[in-house]
């Protein structure tokens, strides 16, 4: 073995070749033969040498030698070793052999030693060039992969579905919902939002939930009101959508809206909606009706605020007359006129 190693140490790499050949040192021999470019037989001394370290310099040299095929032989032998894994992935990615890489850790899925790591790497690696096949890996792998490690790799590459689906097994009920609100286009699902929202530790999110569809899924805020009404605060939920209504009958312009919206508020006891809305829908409001309606249900207090404010803004509006009056009279009088 001696004088093989000084034949390899000098590069006379035939005679190294023929010297670890007869006395059946395999991994020197596998080293020798990458650097004759007989890169098969260098696998063929791998596989007889079997260990890591061999492995590991006969499938960099097919790498570099760009023969993937071998290169992927000799790969499959230590993936399955959990604290070789990155320092294989970053050889290939280094060099920008993504493809390549890919192709091996799927090859290597169904080995009998396949561990977390593996399935882990390869849902990193999708969600950066291969986004399309990260669901039904997820949806096959869930239960194997370090799911924080790909819940940010899902995040920084702007996987909106995927990070719902992940934060649902991961049971972050509250960030999966809030994910598809803020992304409705490409994470948001009926059935998924209906099953989520009742699962989630953050009350507000029920009503953040409504304000979602009211202003995203209008039709099917029914829907899901069936689905929260259990879980509602319902003198919380009335109020709720007073406000909506009164931003509603103000935004539409329509005086017999607004007076009808008053009288609702009275039939349900609603009193401080009822104040509430003399201010939201304050220029629709006749002060003739508001008066007669406030006196018919003896709710003047609430009505008193909205009373000062018309009252102020009369006199304003009589200053101002008499002040124009005034400018008139005196302009009237003036020799020249």
């Amino acid at each position: 073995p001696k004088v093989g190693d000084r034949c390899y140490d000098e590069k006379m790499y035939e005679a190294a070749k023929l010297l670890y050949n007869n006395v059946s040192n395999f991994g020197r021999l596998a080293s020798t033969l990458v650097h004759l470019g007989e890169y098969q037989a260098a696998v063929d001394g791998a596989r007889k040498a079997n260990s890591t370290r061999t492995w590991k310099e006969v499938c960099f040299a097919c790498v570099d030698g760009k023969e993937f095929r071998l290169a992927q032989m000799c790969g499959l032998h230590i993936v399955v070793h959990a604290d070789e894994l990155e320092e294989l992935i970053n050889y290939y990615q280094d060099r920008g052999y993504f493809e390549e890489l890919i192709t091996m850790l799927e090859a290597a899925l169904g080995l009998e030693r396949a561990h977390m790591g593996m399935f882990t790497e390869l849902a990193i690696l999708y969600s950066k060039f291969k986004p399309q096949k990260m669901r039904e890996h997820l949806e096959l792998f869930w239960s194997r992969v370090n799911i924080p490690k790909v819940l940010r790799a899902a995040e920084q590459a702007h996987l909106w579905a995927e990070l719902v689906f992940l934060y649902d097994k991961y049971e972050e009920y509250d960030n999966a919902i809030i994910t598809m609100m803020n992304h409705p286009s490409d994470a948001w699902k009926e059935g998924q939002f209906k099953d989520i929202i009742t699962k989630v530790a953050n009350v507000e999110l029920y009503y953040k939930a409504i304000q979602f569809y009211l202003e995203f899924k209008p039709l099917l805020l029914n829907d899901l009101l069936i689905v929260l009404s259990p879980r509602l605060d319902h003198t919380r939920s009335v109020n709720f959508f007073s406000k909506d209504a009164m931003q509603y009958a103000s935004e539409s312009k329509d005086i017999e809206l607004a007076e009808e919206l008053l009288q609702w508020f009275l039939q349900e006891g609603k009193k401080e909606c009822f104040a509430a809305c003399l201010f939201t829908c304050y220029d629709l409001l006749r002060p003739d009706v508001v008066l007669e309606t406030a006196w018919r249900h003896n709710i003047m207090e609430f009505s008193m605020p909205y009373f000062i404010q018309v009252m102020r803004e009369y006199l304003t509006k009589v200053r101002s007359l008499k002040h124009f009056f005034s400018l008139c009279l005196s302009y009237c009088s003036h020799p020249a006129f």
